[in-house]
């Protein structure tokens, strides 16, 4: 069962090994509870002021004062700080700890959790980033992200993070809000730890279990959670943790908790049935997909980059597409006429473009929010009309462009993108290409490049043309036409 949120009166409390069970005794507050057999659990609020069974690994540690004790790393520059508890032989367990990020502003600032460390730089992760919350898994110098969410209060107040490792599987939440459930991974056995990159952090109220065996909620709370201490186990750990430190998470005063909810799904959908439409289907209000799968059939093309194909979707003025997984051959993907919100699309193996906007008014926006895509061997978002497109939360890997405004087409227009909390996998030939000399704008803000370089073209500006070829004069933000923060290459 899912941890109870309880509040415990403050004092120390140690953990013995008792005729094979863990009986935890308190001193002076007359609590006692039994841990999960075979092992002694972790537990620390840090209320003794030390970090007694804990090793440092980088940065600058230490108990501090804030509405009761909490450990602090308090070096925004070191590039990688860590602390490190717990036994090289533990196997499956859920490690849960409050986190304060001090700032997340810095390329690849992240805030987190580590579990099954074998070494200072290999073990699975959950951090919180710049707008967003992850899993990654560490190998030495190469960070695989193995799943992401969007998460606007992440660099604000105290956030619950579980970190649960079961096997071949990692699965993460922060508040009670699943962050991915990822299989298939080889790490196996290992230590737990407390992790900064380039950034400052409070942590408190760490401990670790046995697994949790039930998802979280995904109810977001509207209160700082209180201090989250597991209840009792029938399951014990693999291998029985030998070293700990021996404090208890309690409860520390309320503070304002985070009150926005991921807007994007974190792991590609599993499609419900398949769908082949055989004609475009026009769209002129709300459309939930519910998760179908839908491909298309031969009168709409073949899903190549032929010119001229069909729409699989034509979406009117106003109309808003939901829940929807676009297989192979998807032929011209998407149209949008106007005003238009694709919300949770899914692109299994874009076909000639994702989505194209077509609109006629400058003041018309079409919306990505949440969603991905793979496999788009020229562009993912065509931008034709005039008017806005935004794209957020969504992530998308094996790309020629996420973004691309029509180089060539024989009207022109000013045309303006905004691209945030977006995660990319190479192969990718550019981010955004824009036409700064038709007065097109670019706003780039928390993009990660997976297996990115400083060789990974962020912004590519073109001589835009309305015959013939245009002219690529700039594979660089210049910070007028096009502005980009927060990018981080992996």
């Amino acid at each position: 069962m899912e941890p109870d949120m309880v509040t415990r009166p403050r004092g120390r409390r140690r953990t013995a090994l008792i005729g094979g069970f863990a009986a935890v005794v308190v001193a002076a507050v007359g609590v006692a509870a039994t841990a999960f057999a075979g092992s002694t659990s972790l537990s620390d609020n840090f209320e003794d002021g030390d970090t007694a069974g804990w090793s440092k690994s980088g940065g600058s540690w230490s108990v501090v004062s804030d509405g009761g004790k909490v450990l602090n790393q308090a070096n925004a520059g070191s590039e990688l700080a860590r602390m490190f508890a717990g036994d090289q032989g533990w196997t499956d367990y859920t490690l849960q700890a409050r986190v304060r990020p001090g700032a997340l502003t810095a390329a690849g600032a992240a805030v987190g959790l580590a579990a099954r460390a074998t070494g200072s730089s290999q073990f699975q992760r959950l951090v919180l980033v710049p707008g967003a919350a992850r899993i990654e898994e560490v190998r030495g110098s190469n960070v695989t992200t193995l799943s992401t969410v969007a998460l606007t209060s992440a660099a604000t107040g105290w956030h619950q993070l579980r970190l649960d490792v079961i096997g071949t599987r990692v699965r993460g939440f922060v508040d009670n809000v699943a962050v991915g459930d990822v299989s298939g991974r080889a790490l196996k056995a290992g230590r737990v730890g407390l992790l900064t990159v380039h950034a400052s952090a409070s942590f408190d109220d760490v401990s670790v279990s046995a697994p949790v065996p039930t998802p979280a909620p995904t109810a977001t709370p509207t209160t700082r959670p209180p201090t989250a201490t597991v209840a009792p186990a029938t399951t014990a750990p693999t291998t029985a943790p030998t070293t700990a430190p021996t404090k208890v998470p309690t409860s520390k005063p309320a503070t304002t908790a985070p009150t926005s909810t991921p807007a994007s799904t974190p792991t590609w959908p599993t499609p419900v049935r398949t769908e082949t439409l055989t004609e475009t289907k026009k769209v002129t209000g709300p459309f939930d997909g519910g998760n179908v799968r839908f491909i298309g059939g031969a009168a709409l093309g073949d899903g190549g980059q032929g010119e001229g194909q069909a729409p699989m979707f034509q979406l009117a003025d106003g109309a808003t597409l939901s829940n929807v997984i676009i297989g192979t051959p998807a032929a011209d993907g998407v149209h949008c006429l106007g005003t238009c919100t694709l919300r949770n699309v899914w692109w299994q193996d874009v076909g000639e473009d994702a989505a194209t906007f077509k609109g006629t008014a400058a003041g018309q926006t079409m919306t990505i929010d949440g969603g991905g895509a793979m496999h788009a061997s020229d562009k993912t978002f065509q931008h034709n009309g005039p008017g806005t497109m935004i794209i957020k939360n969504f992530q998308a890997a094996d790309i020629g462009k996420l973004y691309r405004s029509c180089g060539n087409c024989s009207k022109q227009f000013a045309r303006h993108v905004q691209v945030s909390n977006v995660t990319v996998t190479v192969p990718l030939k550019a981010l955004v290409g824009i036409n700064p000399n038709l007065g097109d704008t670019a706003k780039i803000s928390d993009v990660t490049v997976v297996g990115g370089t400083t060789k990974t073209v962020i912004c590519a500006s073109f001589k835009g043309v309305t015959s013939g070829e245009p002219t690529e004069v700039s594979k660089v933000p210049d910070g007028v036409s096009c502005v980009a923060t927060g990018i981080v290459l992996k």
